[in-house]
Order: structure tokens, then sequence, then C-alpha cells
């Protein structure tokens, strides 16, 4: 008669260990993706659609004031002082102008400058960037005229040195009404 073998219990297999460590290591990675996506929302997706759509259409409306007016601007930012020149020409000419540099995938580099007319040459507004920009930008031009706000709307990749055109045709010359 052959002697009986006791089996060895399951913990002393290797299979089992496998199994349990696939099984683990899933729930450790789905619970580190919930974690993820509960502190670090994607703040670029909207759920009001209606409020969306109201805005698109008030950005419409500023950017056919702008045309209306006949608008052009021309922006220079330099990479070394962080000064901001915009010579616009056009038939407004506010006081103060606001450029808005937004990137379109990380809200955290979107920049807004405040400029200010400068009195000794007319469409000329100057204004302080806090740091460097560069990339793909959103670069909208905001002024008012007789209470309404009009709006140059364009995509532009900025490189440094080199000036954007802001308007549906370039700017002549530097005052160019």
């Amino acid at each position: 008669m052959t002697p009986v073998t006791a089996a060895r219990p399951w913990h002393r297999h290797l299979w089992p260990w496998i199994i349990i460590g696939i099984l683990a290591c899933s729930v450790a990675l789905t619970l580190a993706m919930v974690t993820i996506a509960v502190t670090h929302p994607d703040n670029l997706v909207t759920d009001n659609y209606y409020e969306t759509g109201k805005g698109i259409n008030r950005s419409l409306d500023r950017e056919l004031l702008g045309q209306s007016l006949n608008l052009h601007a021309r922006v220079a930012l330099d990479e070394l002082t962080g000064e901001v020149d915009v010579q616009l020409s056009g038939t407004s000419q506010p006081e103060t102008l606001v450029l808005n540099l937004i990137s379109p995938t990380q809200p955290d580099k979107d920049r807004k400058v405040v400029l200010a007319r400068t009195p000794s040459q007319p469409g000329r507004y100057v204004g302080q960037l806090a740091d460097r920009v560069e990339g793909r930008r959103f670069v909208e031009l905001l002024g008012v005229e007789n209470a309404q706000t009009w709006r140059l709307f364009e995509e532009e990749r900025i490189v440094p040195g080199q000036p954007l055109t802001l308007g549906d045709e370039p700017l002549q010359g530097a005052g160019g009404h």
C-alpha cells in the first residue's frame, strides 16, 4: 500500500498569490485614479451649456462691434522687460485696454494686462507683463466705446521678438486711422 501524501495548503502555492497580486494592484490603481480625478477636476469641461452659449453670443457681438469700428491692433511683447506695446488703429481710442493671453489647455498660464493710452502718441497703449509668455495662445484685446465693449480676438503662436496682428487686415502704419 502506498502512503497518502497530504496536499500542500493553498497559501503555499505560487498561482493564488499571483492572482491576488493582480487583483490588489488593479484595486490600488483604481483608487489612485479616482483620487486624482476628484482632486484635480478638468476645468475645461462645462456643464452649463446655456450660459456658455450666451457667452459665445456676447463675444460675437463684441467682435462685430470691433469690426464696425474698423479696429486693428499690432501687439509687441518685449521678453526682457515684460513691456506690452499695442498700436491700435480705428475709430475707437479708449483710455485703457485689456489684453488677455489665454492658454487653450492650461488656465494657470493665462495672463491679463491692463494697457494705458500714452498721451504723446495717439493709438499707442503700454502695459507690463509679469512674466514671459510664449507658445499657442488665444489673444483677446478688449476696449469700451460708448458704454459698449468691443473685442479683437485671434489664435496666435507667440514667438519672442515677433509682433502679433489682431483684426482682419494688418496695420499699414504706426498710427494708421
